[in-house]
């Protein structure tokens, strides 16, 4: 079903071509990294996090070799960076672990983009399932998020 809300939700800008399925999994970052034939970091991965005072959660599309930062992540949100169960992932995105994505959402919620991505021409998205991806340059990837802005909460990527 989830496939289905982001072929569904790519219909209004005329680009349900462009996903990809697969035969095999692209569930981990390292599967949707071998599945699709690129470097592990531009596999865009989305993660969840428990939004502040509320049940609902704020979205981090990241680059595939980044951790989260606790530092940059409570300077920038004013929270402390607690990912969402598995249960309550679906529950609140619509899409099951190994296929999140900030497309075709069963809620309406803040989608930030980390600076990590801004390194490729070309990110991977999933599609809302575990074997399924969309290829968007980061500017794309940021309106058809519906991203609310860009944000540096990541470790790992940057020289240090």
């Amino acid at each position: 079903m989830s496939l289905e809300s982001v072929r569904h939700y790519f219909e209004q800008f005329q680009l349900t071509h462009k996903i990809m399925e697969f035969d095999t999994s692209s569930a981990t970052v390292s599967d949707a990294a071998a599945t699709i034939g690129v470097k592990e970091a531009q596999i865009a991965k989305t993660l969840s996090f428990r939004a502040k005072d509320t049940d609902e959660a704020i979205l981090v599309v990241a680059a595939g070799d980044t951790k989260i930062d606790n530092k940059k992540f409570r300077s920038q949100f004013h929270i402390k960076a607690r990912m969402l169960s598995p249960e309550d992932v679906y529950e609140q995105t619509g899409h099951k672990i190994g296929g999140v994505c900030p497309f075709g959402l069963k809620n309406d919620l803040p989608v930030y983009l980390d600076e990590s991505l801004k390194r490729f021409d070309t990110v991977y998205p999933a599609c809302g399932s575990a074997n399924s991806a969309i290829a968007l340059n980061c500017e794309d990837l940021f309106t058809y998020a519906n991203a609310e802005g860009w944000v540096d909460v990541c470790k790992g990527w940057q020289e240090e």
